[in-house]
This record gives C-alpha cells, sequence and structure tokens, in this order.
C-alpha cells in the first residue's frame, strides 16, 4: 500500500506540473495608435520656495508650538492661541511678547493662529 501511494503522488506531481510564462495566462492588448506623435515636453519643475524664508517660517512656528506646550500661561484647548496669549496677560502671568508679534503679525494662517492640540477632539 506505500508503494502505490507515492506512485499516486508522483503522477500527480508530474501531471499537474506545466512550465510556461506567467504573461502566457493574460491575453495580449495592443493600444490603438491615433496616427499622432505627441512631443516630448520636460516637466514642470514643483515651485521652490526660498530655504530662508521656510527656515524662518519653521522657527516661527517651533516658538509657537513650545508656547502651546508651556502650561504656565494656562490650557489651549479649545480656543486660539491669540486667545490664550490675551487671557494669561489678563491673569498676569507674563505670557512672552515674541508670541503676540508672530500673532499679529500672521494672524491669517490656521497654522499660526490654532494651537497645536486644534486636531484633537476635547
Amino acid at each position: 500500500m506505500k508503494d502505490s501511494t507515492k506512485e499516486d503522488i508522483n503522477s500527480s506531481v508530474t501531471m499537474t506540473t506545466k512550465r510556461g510564462l506567467i504573461t502566457d495566462s493574460f491575453k495580449v492588448v495592443k493600444k490603438a495608435r491615433n496616427g499622432v506623435k505627441r512631443e516630448k515636453r520636460p516637466p514642470t519643475p514643483p515651485p521652490q520656495k526660498e530655504p530662508e524664508s521656510e527656515m524662518a517660517h519653521e522657527e516661527e512656528l517651533q516658538r509657537l508650538r513650545q508656547f502651546d506646550l508651556d502650561w504656565r500661561f494656562g490650557p489651549c484647548t479649545g480656543i486660539s492661541r491669540q486667545q490664550r496669549w490675551e487671557r494669561a496677560k489678563r491673569h498676569g502671568l507674563s505670557p512672552p511678547e515674541e508670541v503676540r508679534d508672530l500673532l499679529l503679525q500672521t494672524h491669517t494662517g490656521p497654522d499660526y493662529n490654532l494651537s497645536l492640540w486644534s486636531e484633537y477632539p476635547l
């Protein structure tokens, strides 16, 4: 009985093994040509920002993040950075004037207005 099972296994392996290319199982599809050749254009380069302004922007955002992480000025969830700065000033907590100047210069961008925790639900 052992010999017959070996023969069955060997015959099934040799019968199912077929050598061919993987592309043999896919239908060949050729694209129709319109007869019009397209001109090759060099890709447009992405707009380059000035490295100095990019670094200055990142430094400003880093200062604002440090303000967000400083708990001496109270919680910062649910209010803008400007509101937090004003609240800290009202309570005599001496928030940095540098942060206020940054917020007044660039008060239109959400990167500047919203605190580090603004994306998290309350």
